[in-house]
């Protein structure tokens, strides 16, 4: 899908109205993680050179149509203001008259953030007249708010059938990223597929086996492909109407040659939110009282071994990982994770690619944020891109 690109919008001297992803963790109201802030910003400064004036709209959690205080943009625009180096003005409203006045006032180079979208029912309902109202704040719509593209929502498809639309720069990164290195990937394609329900995540992991060399399976979401093949995971969660399909994946998987990778051996403990009991063990011994908690560490050393085994004359291989392998939130069930996240970071060469989310987290957690080819800020976002799905959002931004 090719889209439209902010490079190629007539926007000179006129107002924009701008969709960006401030959906930001607040502690103490400010902001705790600048991140999405900051990945905002290239677009917002080319848009300010052509002698702009900006209206930026986000959402911010889940507020489900009613005004939360602590769910409020304010601080969010103070940090803005701090990354910019200029001002910028904020509206205790999206749509009536106190946006109406906030965006009257402002004059070209300056800009304005919105209060929260969600705050308004209507925003996730994509209804017309307050996606009607939102696009009078502007002349032409540039989305960068990549997290939220694969949403049908007022402020992501709704304005984009009252003015001329384009992609900014972090939607054109993001899908440039994660399309190119499924499409076009260096050899061999590792795609990396962890997290909790298999049940979330049937349409990537079709999707990934049919475009990947090697699929390597871990999180909780592997407790379910054990049972596929007769093991028990002990007292760990089980998508016990996903077995057939685990089972179908794996048959799939041997009739088009593919590897899938299970962790072989395991971290165990007899709670999930301490270590009670923890040990490694091989995946074919898991007790009854025993819960699996993280991949054992050797999983992730199994990634270089894979690369060199299928590796072909570029020298050079395209990682894409989505989801933790452990219960990461517990430090003693985040080894796995951790020395994934090392391995890809010091010793792929070639693409690395992650999918966002949890995953994403981990990373920053850990200071490796510089040391992969890209990490997605959209966690559903992503993961609909992996699956080969059409996203909404996207669809009104093609050429």
């Amino acid at each position: 899908m090719k889209l439209k690109s902010v490079r190629d919008l007539d926007v000179a001297g006129k107002r924009v109205l701008v969709g960006v992803d401030y959906n930001v963790p607040l502690k103490d109201g400010q902001v705790a993680d600048s991140l999405r802030v900051a990945a905002s910003l290239e677009t917002i400064k080319y848009l300010l050179d052509q002698g702009c004036s900006l209206v930026l709209m986000s959402h911010l959690g889940r507020p489900n149509g009613a005004v939360v205080p602590a769910l409020s943009l304010a601080p969010v625009a103070v940090k803005l203001a701090e990354l910019l180096g200029r001002p910028v003005a904020f509206a205790a409203d999206c749509v009536g008259p106190t946006a109406d006045a906030a965006v009257a006032a402002l004059r070209p180079g300056e800009v304005l953030l919105l209060e929260n979208v969600r705050f308004h029912a209507e925003e996730e309902a994509n209804d017309p007249d307050f996606a009607k109202a939102l696009a009078a704040h502007g002349e032409a719509f540039v989305d960068d708010a990549f997290a939220n593209i694969h949403r049908a929502h007022a402020s992501v498809v709704g304005v984009a059938a009252y003015l001329p639309s384009a992609a900014g720069f972090l939607v054109e990164k993001e899908v440039a990223m994660l399309v190119d290195a499924l499409q076009y990937p260096d050899r061999p394609l590792v795609s990396i597929v962890a997290g909790a329900k298999v049940s979330g995540k049937i349409e990537v992991l079709s999707n990934l086996l049919d475009k990947s060399d090697v699929l390597m399976i871990g999180g909780a979401m592997a407790n379910t492909f054990y049972a596929a093949q007769g093991l028990s995971a002990g007292r760990s969660v089980v998508e016990v109407d996903q077995v057939p399909f685990a089972k179908e994946l794996l048959l799939r998987a041997k009739s088009l040659d593919k590897l899938v990778v299970l962790p072989a051996e395991v971290v165990v403990s007899k709670s999930l939110t301490k270590a009670d009991g923890m040990q490694t063990i091989p995946a074919t011994m898991v007790k009854s009282d025993q819960y699996i908690v993280d991949a054992a560490p050797s999983f992730a050393a199994k990634l270089p071994e894979l690369i060199a085994e299928f590796l072909d004359f570029n020298g050079s291989a395209t990682v894409v990982w989505n989801g933790p392998l452990g219960i990461f939130e517990v430090p003693e069930f985040a080894a796995g994770s951790r020395r994934l996240a090392e391995i890809i970071a010091d010793d792929v060469v070639g693409r690395s690619i992650i999918g966002g989310g949890d995953t994403a987290a981990l990373i920053d957690g850990l200071g490796l944020h510089d040391r992969f080819t890209w990490i997605s800020t959209g966690g559903g976002a992503s993961l609909d891109l992996m699956a080969g799905k059409e996203l909404p959002g996207l669809k009104v931004l093609a050429v």
